[in-house]
């Protein structure tokens, strides 16, 4: 830990728990360029309390789209709502401070390892009761546009004008847009959408789904397209199962509607899944253009690149 983050987290620590309090353990958590993650131990006299705190670098909130404080916001809301997230304990506008939640994050061990056995029969409807209660939060949770974020009304348009930019040719995904285009289901309504509801982004324990991660790309949507990016083939690591690499459609589907949500259209949550797998494959090409034109040298960011033929194959299948 440097000097500078050493001196933040004492601050935040004093100022939450009182200037007795210390954090004698701290390690910096893997992932975030531009936000840093840290699991801490903090001595409040007797009492030990396990939390995750993150932390903004300077202009992070307008490259991830909102403050930290909107994202305490939104899971606040999502408490509430009976979705399972980490307890908020304090939170500005460059931190949030929460509780340390037990539990596997990486989807290969959750889809392999013995521990989670009985957990992966359970996921899929976990998975949409969950999702149904993200559905139910009030759209008034989620947190005002920055002036300089764009967000386009129209998924495919957004991402079709980020494929134009880029300035690649991509024949697969041209074809996969314009047929998108011309199937488009009508939206049955709007709701908060979790924007990365995945595997990967949940905390699982043998009995199953602990908590849900990663917040930062909620927004205002059509529901399926949460429903659709659960089942998108990258986030089945290997597995047959189309949702999360662990379960089928109608786990997923059925416990989504019993938990209140409203009656999913087949057609549209392959639409949705369609979109999905064309989206993360716009984002593979993004990456790897990060490298090869200098923005970003790196070897994970240019490894990305092998993924976007497999998306062009799995598009081609789906269209099939």
């Amino acid at each position: 830990m440097t000097e500078a983050v050493h001196s933040i987290v004492h601050s935040i620590v004093g100022e939450v728990f009182g200037p007795g309090a210390s954090a004698p353990f701290s390690a910096r958590l893997p992932g975030g360029a531009s936000r840093e993650t840290w699991a801490l131990d903090v001595l409040d006299g007797d009492e030990r309390h396990e939390l995750i705190l993150r932390l903004d670098s300077p202009g992070a909130a307008l490259e991830a789209g909102g403050s930290l404080a909107s994202e305490a916001t939104l899971m606040r809301a999502a408490a509430e709502a009976g979705v399972p997230v980490p307890r908020i304990v304090a939170a500005g506008e460059a931190y949030i401070l929460m509780t340390r939640v037990a539990g596997e994050t990486i989807p290969r061990r959750i889809l392999r390892e013995e521990a989670y056995a009985g957990a992966r029969p359970r996921l899929a409807a976990q998975c949409g009761a969950a999702l149904a209660a993200i559905h139910r939060m009030p759209l008034s949770a989620l947190p005002p546009v920055p002036v300089p974020v764009v967000v386009a009304e129209d998924p495919l348009r957004q991402w079709r004008d980020v494929l134009d930019q880029i300035g690649e040719p991509h024949p697969v995904f041209e074809l996969a847009f314009r047929r998108l285009a011309a199937t488009r289901p009508a939206a049955a309504r709007r709701t908060v959408v979790h924007g990365d509801f995945r595997n990967g982004n949940l905390i699982v324990g043998p009995e199953g789904i602990r908590a849900v991660l990663d917040w930062e790309l909620a927004h205002a949507g059509d529901p399926v397209e949460d429903l659709g990016w659960l089942c998108v083939k990258a986030w089945r690591f290997g597995s047959p199962l189309p949702v999360g690499g662990f379960g089928d459609y109608d786990d997923l589907v059925s416990a989504y509607e019993k938990a209140g949500g409203q009656p999913v259209d087949r057609d549209a949550l392959r639409w949705w899944e369609t979109f999905g797998v064309l989206k993360w494959g716009v984002i593979c090409v993004m990456q790897t253009m990060r490298h090869l034109r200098g923005g970003a040298r790196s070897v994970e960011l240019a490894a990305i690149g092998r993924r976007v033929c497999e998306n062009e194959w799995d598009l081609l299948r789906m269209l099939g």
